[in-house]
Parts: structure tokens; sequence; C-alpha cells
């Protein structure tokens, strides 16, 4: 049994771990796969986001072992290494400790302790169903893109108080958009021929806004710095939605100080305004229909074996329990009468082959059939 001190140094090396790996930031490839991870997990606590991308940075969905067999019908692999994310312990305040910490909270924290996850990839069983593979297929219409972008641009015009308005690309001197401060206006090159870029832009430069404009806590940053951290958001949010934007620069990451409480700053505050993009953005997609499941053609049934439609019937009754919102249930119930209706296709088929082939067979007069029911 480790001692509390044994216990006290993993848990100072799992974090000086993370440290390190954020520490190495200022190469480009290295940021954006830190930035793949701030995509997948923006649930997660920024520590927690550090733990997770320094133990396996090719990390997509974690979740305990118990929770990938109860909630997703699949296993954790013989062998595999958990990651380690910390949890805070809670603990219900006795009068005596509410007076010492001078609070009326009945609960506090009063420390952490160090869960095991596991990633999808350590794992095996049923295919894993995302809201995002939903986005991802609908966003490969352009239209589809345009679409979230006017939402987008619509959203911030009526509910926030920003102003945005699109200029001719030969009007923005070399930009594709840019945010004012002192106006509250940003301004996206509306005659730009690549829908994701300009998706992109407007996410860029809204993050200026929260981050660098006039009221905001970190407004006095160095353009550099600012310009990395806007691009940075703009990432995150592409790849939430499932938009590869590889192919754009994120810009300088070497102009960051190496200092650890610098660079831990510039990552909260970039994980803070992708929070709140990814939650903009995923409600306006559902609101544009973009996150319904695509139904299975018809053709695709056909060819799968016996085995294989069982297994798609088992998985789709379980996704219908646990399906979240209605719509999801809907389209999962459809998908799952329509694997059913191939099924009782063919055993119907299969049952007049075997008659066809054994005509001595015959079969029970109607008075039979009745006294069976009965």
């Amino acid at each position: 049994m480790p001692s509390k001190a044994d216990v006290k140094a993993w848990k100072a090396q799992l974090v000086a771990q993370a440290e390190q790996q954020i520490l190495k930031l200022t190469d480009s490839d290295q940021f954006k796969q830190y930035l793949n991870t701030l995509a997948k997990f923006h649930q997660y606590s920024a520590r927690n986001i550090d733990l997770i991308y320094a133990q396996n940075p090719q990390a997509t969905q974690v979740a305990g072992f118990k929770q990938w067999q109860t909630d997703f019908n699949r296993t954790v692999n013989k062998g595999a290494k958990a990651i380690r994310i910390a949890a805070p312990i809670i603990k219900k305040l006795t009068p005596a400790d509410q007076k010492r910490l001078d609070t009326t909270d009945e609960r506090a924290i009063v420390g952490y302790r160090y869960l095991p996850i596991f990633d999808v990839a350590q794992t095996s069983g049923d295919p894993v169903l995302s809201a995002k593979d939903f986005v991802k297929e609908n966003l490969a219409d352009h239209q589809n893109v345009t679409s979230l972008y006017n939402a987008f641009k619509d959203y911030l015009n009526q509910q926030t108080d920003l102003q945005v308005s699109e200029a001719p690309l030969a009007k923005l001197n070399g930009a594709k958009g840019y945010f004012q401060p002192s106006t509250n206006k940003i301004v996206i090159g509306g005659d730009e021929p690549d829908n994701a870029l300009k998706l992109k832009t407007l996410y860029h430069e809204y993050a200026h806004s929260q981050l660098h404009g006039l009221k905001a806590a970190f407004k006095d940053r160095p353009r550099a710095y600012q310009e990395t951290q806007a691009e940075a958001v703009a990432y995150v949010a592409m790849q939430n939605i499932g938009v590869d934007t590889s192919n754009y620069s994120l810009g300088y990451v070497a102009t960051w100080a190496k200092d650890k409480a610098v660079i831990h700053s510039a990552l909260s505050e970039i994980q803070q305004v992708s929070n709140k993009v990814i939650e903009l953005s995923d409600g306006l997609t559902k609101q544009l229909g973009l996150q319904e499941a695509p139904k299975e053609p018809e053709h695709d049934l056909k060819k799968r074996s016996a085995q294989e439609l069982n297994q798609s019937y088992q998985g789709l009754q379980q996704k219908v329990q646990q399906a979240i919102s209605s719509q999801q249930k809907a389209q999962f119930k459809n998908q799952l009468n329509d694997v059913h209706q191939e099924i009782s296709d063919r055993t119907q088929k299969q049952l007049q082959d075997f008659v066809r082939q054994n005509p001595n067979i015959t079969q029970p007069r109607q008075d039979e059939q009745q006294q069976i029911k009965r």
C-alpha cells in the first residue's frame, strides 16, 4: 500500500508532466495537437485537459471503466493503461467547519483524487455514435457551412452588443476580416469564396472581441499573442464541428513567453472563449437541423450479413434507451425500424424459399391455425 508521501509525489509528477508538455508548445505542430485535445474535451477543466494531453495526446473520447460498459456497451481492452484525471473531493460542512472557513456553503471541496479513465481507442464493442459525426457529415455540404455562418452572424447581431457586417475583400487591405474595439464591430470579407474560411474568420474575430475588447481583461496582450489566441479559438471551434482547417495558419506560437504562469494563463483564456464558441455553435447546429443522424441507405442494409444486422439491431435498441433528446430518440427508432424490417423481410424470404424447396411439407389448415392461436 503506497504511503501518503508516495501518493503526493505521484500526483505532483502527473501535474509536472502536464506542465512540461505545455511548455513544449512553442512548436506549431504540438500546439495544433493540444488544440485538437481542447476541442475534444472542452467540458473538462483546464487542469484535466492538460493531464489528458500529457498522458495521451491522441485521445478522442474518454470515460470510466464501468461507464464504457453501461453507457456504451464497450469493454476496456486487457492491459490498457488508464489516463488519470483530477476529481474534487466534496465534503459536507459542519457548523464548526462553516465558522472556521467563514462560509455559509453547505459543501466545499477539501481535496482532489485522481480517477482512471480510458480512451475509446482502448475499448472494444458497439460503435460510439457522436453528434459531431452528424454535424461533420452535414457540413461537408458548403451550403450548410454558409447556413451556420449566417446563423452565427445573426446571433451576434441580435443577441449581443457586437455588430457584424460584411465588406468586399478589396477594402480590407489583404485581411479576411477584422474586429474594431472602439466601435465593437466585426467586419468580414463578404466575397470570400471559401465558405469554411469565412466561418473560421468570424470565429477568429469573435475571439478577439471576447479576449481583446476595450473591457476585456487581456486587451493589452502583444499583437502576435492576440493573433495566436484568436486563431487558436477559431481552430478549436472548426475542429468541434468537424471541418478541417489544418491548411490555415495557426500563427507564430513561438512568440509566447516560456514562463509557466504566462502559458497556463494564455491556454486558460483560449479555453474559456473556446467553450463559449463551442456551446454557441452546438446550439446553432441543432437549430439548423445539422445534428440529424444520416439515415442508413436501404441498399447498405441489404449488403449486411445476418450477424451484422443483429448487432445493429441490438446497438440501436441501446441507443434509443440512451438518447437524451426526443429528436435523437426518434431518429434512432427510425433506423431501428429499418433494420427490423430488413430482418423480417429476410426471414420471410427464407421461409418462402424453404417451402419451395420442400413441396412435400404441407401448411396447416385454417382450423388448425385457429386452434393453435387459441
